[in-house]
C-alpha cells in the first residue's frame, strides 16, 4: 500500500460516508490521518480506525487469470 492514496471514507461518527479523501498516514495510536473536503476547503482529519472503514479508490491490478475462465 502507498501512501499517500486515495480513499473512500466511512465513518459514522463523523457523518461520513462514501466520502472521498486521501489516506495520509496510519498512527501506532490507532488512528488514520486524512484529507477530506468540507464545504470548501480541505482539512486533516484524525478518524478511529475502530470506527473507520477505508475503500482504496484504486483496484488493486491483478495479473492472474480467473480459473475455469476459457479464452
Amino acid at each position: 500500500m502507498e501512501l499517500p492514496s486515495r480513499v473512500v471514507i466511512y465513518c459514522p461518527a463523523l457523518e461520513l460516508k462514501n466520502k472521498p479523501g486521501r489516506l495520509l498516514a496510519v498512527s501506532p495510536q490507532g488512528y488514520y490521518e486524512v484529507l477530506v473536503d468540507i464545504g470548501e476547503r480541505t482539512h486533516t482529519a484524525l478518524l478511529p480506525i475502530h470506527e473507520t472503514a477505508l475503500v482504496f479508490a484504486e483496484p488493486q491490478p491483478t495479473s492472474e487469470t480467473m480459473p475455469g475462465l476459457e479464452r
